[in-house]
Formats: C-alpha cells, structure tokens, sequence
C-alpha cells in the first residue's frame, strides 16, 4: 500500500532513460507522477504513458515549461542525458535542487564519488542544497549498481579478496541512440578516429569514482588510476535494425579498462567490452547466454565468486533492461533521501532499498 501523501515527482527527460523513469515512478506505491519535461516540442502536450510506452494513459502531458513542472516538486529524476552537454545538465540539476527537491540522476559521472568531484562540479551543487534544501544522488546506467554496491556486498560473501573485477559485455546493435554508438563510443569510425568515450582520461573522470568508492568501502588507497584500450575492425560490412549500415574496416569492437592500482597492481577494475555485431572480436568475452548484453562482478579470491546479471525490458531488450535496472535504484532510493535531508550523498551512504509494497500477490482460486 502507498503513503497517504505520495511524493510528488517529476521525470525530467524522456529518452531510454527517462521512459524507463516514467514507469518506475508511476509503479512505486509512495509517488505520484506530477510533470515530465521534454526538450523535444513535439513531445509537448503527449501523455507520460504514452511516452514511456505503457499501455494506457497516465494523465501527465509532457510540457517545456520547467519553472510550472518544478513548482511544488518533492522529487524530480533528471534523466536528461549529460554526455554532450555537461554544462547544461548541471545547471538542471541546480535549478532542481534550488526548488526544494531530492534530485536522482545518472547524469554527471565525477558525482559517482563526490569526494573526489572537481570544485567546479561540486561548489555549484553544494550552494544549490544550501540556497534550497534539496539532495542529490547519482549513480550511473552502466550500471551504477553494478560497479558499486554489487561488487562491495559481493566482498562480504568471501574469506580473501584478491581483485574485484565489474565487467559490461554489450552488443550495441540493440541501442537506439545512434549518436552516441556512432560518435561517442565509435561504432562504425575509421580506426584513426579516436571515440570520445574513450580519449584519454576520460575513462577516469567517468568511471573513477566508482573505483574511489569501492576502495573506500574496502580500506584501501588508490596509488593511481590507469586506462587500457584495444580496438578491432569490422571483417565484413553489417547491417542493424536500428541503426543501419556499419562498414568493414571500422571500428567493430571496444575494450578498454579502468584499473584501480593498489599496491602496485590493479586490484579494482571496471571494464567494458561492446560491439556492434557478435561476429567482432569473437575471442573476447561474450555473454554467458550467448546473447546481447550481461554484467557481471568477480572477486577473484577464496572462494572466487562470479556474479552475472541480466535484465530486460521494452520486448526484450538488454539495452533497455540495464537502463531499467540503473533507474530503479534511483527511484527506489528517493524515499531514502527523502528522510536523510538536504545533502549530497553518494553509493555508501544510499542502502539498496526492498521493493517494499510493490510484490503483487494473487490468492489462490
């Protein structure tokens, strides 16, 4: 059952993210979906359920009119993307929080670990919170869950902890954002095109956080972060449902590496393997299910423990079952956050929260 008073939550972005945010929301039995914003016009004025595809209407249009969205606000989840534009997602997120509101999001990767964020990041937020009382936490789609607190809950099952190991293995063909397959990541590039994602220290703004995070849950001390790359080219020329035609002799394949060195070895790791078709690099890892998408946690140690998750959503899609699962650990933590107070918070403080009333029972016949 819900709260007599739900908390009254917007969504803030309606991509793979935020359609994925709608739901949620709208099936947690203590909120109430008041706003969605778009950026897109001609997403104004159409039903949240329609947008999030769901298969009826939820009542709540899409509207460009923040300060009206923003208005009596308790929780907004900025799903908005923060890849390309930076600037504008914090400048979001302050306005969020200057309204009042506990504000969830996976949009500003150096906020995985908010101790070490950069000053320009972390002064904005912190005079958001204290001009308006509201909160923030981040926690990533890649997922968050996955590099963070999986892999510290894993260590507490083993006797010896000898590396902790977060693996994404992912087929990109399934991913319906062609600008960031294409550009971001480098799906479908020359070879002499260097992906942004993966340039040089940007692999450690995005992902360093959460290796931060994971060694302050241990008690030890990152000496340094270190980033690996490998890249293979497509054999043949392929086609994708979703985003055409990827040509033989670019770029097919992705590994790359984010590595926590403690002691002089990299203890903690994060690392990505993606393609944007199975055939690529098929002496790297592969899902376990030979399918499209798994991440997995590996303490290597005594006993030695792999975890494997997969999720999926949207008829099917690992794509947007990752999505779904990172954007549930946000919306569940709002209630959380809520009873925590203004602040800026981060994986250690947020308990994964239960699923507490939303485990439909059906009496026997």
């Amino acid at each position: 059952m819900g709260t007599q008073n739900p908390v009254r939550t917007v969504v803030w972005g309606t991509g793979n993210v935020g359609r994925a945010a709608i739901r949620a929301v709208d099936a947690h039995p203590d909120m109430d979906l008041v706003a969605v914003i778009v950026h897109n016009l001609a997403k104004v004025g159409r039903d949240a359920g329609d947008l999030a595809d769901l298969d009826r209407t939820l009542g709540v249009t899409g509207s460009a009119d923040i300060d009206a969205a923003l208005s009596g606000a308790e929780a907004v989840v900025y799903a908005a993307s923060g890849d390309i534009r930076p600037d504008e997602a914090l400048t979001d997120i302050c306005r969020a929080i200057r309204a009042g509101a506990t504000v969830v999001t996976p949009s500003i990767y150096a906020l995985y670990d908010p101790r070490s964020a950069p000053p320009e990041l972390r002064e904005p937020i912190l005079a958001a919170i204290a001009e308006g009382g509201g909160s923030l936490f981040v926690s990533g789609v890649d997922p968050g869950w996955g590099n963070d607190v999986l892999p510290i809950l894993a260590t507490g099952l083993a006797s010896t902890v000898d590396q902790v190991r977060c693996q994404e293995i992912f087929d990109y063909a399934t991913y319906d954002q062609p600008d960031s397959v294409r550009y971001l990541v480098g799906m479908g590039q020359p070879l002499d095109y260097l992906p942004p994602m993966v340039a040089p220290s940007i692999p450690t703004m995005v992902w360093g956080g959460q290796i931060r995070l994971i060694a302050r849950a241990l008690g030890v001390e990152v000496d340094e972060i270190r980033e690996t790359l490998l890249r293979r080219p497509l054999e043949t020329t392929i086609e994708t449902a979703q985003m055409g035609t990827f040509e033989a002799g670019t770029q097919g394949a992705l590994w790359f590496e984010v590595q926590g060195i403690v002691g002089g070895e990299p203890l903690i790791v994060i690392e990505h393997i993606t393609r944007i078709h199975p055939a690529c690099a098929p002496d790297w890892p592969l899902p376990p299910d030979g399918g499209d998408g798994v991440h997995k946690v590996i303490i290597e140690g005594r006993p030695r423990i792999e975890i494997a998750v997969t999720a999926t959503d949207e008829g099917g899609n690992k794509a947007a079952g990752g999505n779904a699962t990172a954007v549930g650990r946000l919306v569940n933590a709002i209630g959380w956050l809520r009873a925590a107070g203004p602040g800026l918070y981060d994986a250690l403080d947020v308990p994964l929260t239960p699923a507490v009333g939303k485990l439909a029972r059906m009496a026997p016949a």
